[in-house]
């Protein structure tokens, strides 16, 4: 095999030759990858622990044409290129923002949506993934609970999204169901990353997944913690959900990303576990109150709770929810009514509750 030589001037020339070629094609790609993202509009992540980043609403408010129906938060892990989408949203729109942020702004691909419960402004922008999940390149996993209450109930949220926050906000989004069933202590793997299911839990809807990050003690609490918003008990059970946060307290939580973002410090809780709970046990003391002093169920004006009466969404919900924890509570209520005083040695009278 023969080798041509060639004179030292011609053999640079070719070397610069086919560097300018390298550099061209590298060019290339790299316009090709600016140009497919260019028109991506760029979300404001806020990074919450290692790999782990949230995109917050402008403000704790109720659904409305100026949101777009994002009201709560949406989290997510990136690892190795990959990506796993917590709540992905309320729209086509809003998921296909966090689709393309990720690939644009992290260089990472979607391999995992989970769906913490059965709330339209968290699940329907699975509809920005479907063509992924067809493919078998992702999976969207959630509770049975929450996948059965999507069925039943998402044909009518969606409708009622698209009222309140109009046509536009919520064009292309369809509704797209879970097809991962996702139980207590199911590792799901994002890169390096492993985030487990900690709980299933019945206080916020009839199925809240509860992921934890025990490495960097992240909880994600979905419906079950909010901020400055009251919460909503339209599928929730007052009692089910303070044991739900109580048992959620026992963790070393520093981080917590449910219907609101907050941060513990120096061995304390984040401060959103426990106004929520607050907020639950007012409301709880509050109907049992009423129902001692011989209020009517219906009337919501008996429990007001003026510490809350701030938050977000206080006119439209709390009256709701009070029908709704005294539906619960009324047989609690009877039951200890009808149990026999309790004597005790030396005591003259003993208090009921």
């Amino acid at each position: 095999m023969s080798v041509m030589k060639l004179p030292g001037a011609a053999l640079l020339a070719l070397c610069l030759w086919l560097s300018a070629c390298a550099s061209q094609v590298v060019t290339g790609v790299s316009a090709i990858a600016d140009a497919d993202c260019a028109g991506h509009e760029a979300i404001v992540w806020q990074p919450a622990a290692p790999s782990i980043w949230v995109w917050l609403p402008a403000a704790e408010v109720e659904l409305a044409e100026a949101n777009g129906g994002h009201v709560a938060p949406t989290a997510v892990v990136v690892d190795g290129e990959q990506a796993l989408v917590v709540d992905p949203g309320p729209s086509h729109r809003h998921g296909l923002r966090v689709r393309e942020s990720l690939r644009c702004q992290f260089g990472a691909r979607v391999t995992w949506v989970v769906n913490t419960h059965a709330h339209a402004e968290n699940v329907l922008a699975n509809s920005a993934f479907a063509d992924l999940q067809s493919a078998g390149q992702l999976r969207i996993g959630a509770s049975q609970a929450t996948r059965d209450g999507m069925t039943r109930r998402c044909p009518d949220c969606l409708a009622s999204l698209i009222r309140r926050v109009g046509e536009a906000a919520m064009e292309d989004t369809r509704i797209v169901l879970p097809d991962v069933t996702l139980e207590t202590g199911t590792v799901l793997r994002v890169g390096q990353r492993e985030l487990t299911v900690w709980a299933v839990e019945q206080g916020h809807t009839e199925g809240d997944l509860v992921l934890w990050d025990a490495s960097h003690g992240v909880l994600f609490a979905g419906g079950l913690v909010y901020g400055q918003r009251i919460p909503e008990l339209a599928q929730g059970q007052v009692d089910a959900w303070l044991a739900a946060l109580e048992r959620m307290a026992a963790l070393p939580v520093r981080e917590v990303i449910g219907s609101t973002w907050s941060s513990g410090s120096a061995g304390q809780l984040p401060p959103a576990m426990e106004s929520t709970r607050g907020y639950l046990s007012a409301l709880r003391s509050g109907v049992l109150r009423a129902m001692d002093e011989g209020a009517m169920a219906q009337d919501t004006s008996a429990v007001p709770l003026p510490a809350y009466s701030h938050w977000a969404g206080y006119s439209e919900r709390h009256g709701f929810n009070v029908l709704r924890a005294w539906r619960e509570l009324e047989p609690v209520w009877m039951e200890q009514d009808a149990a026999p005083p309790v004597s005790m040695p030396g005591s003259v009278e003993q208090p009921r509750r």
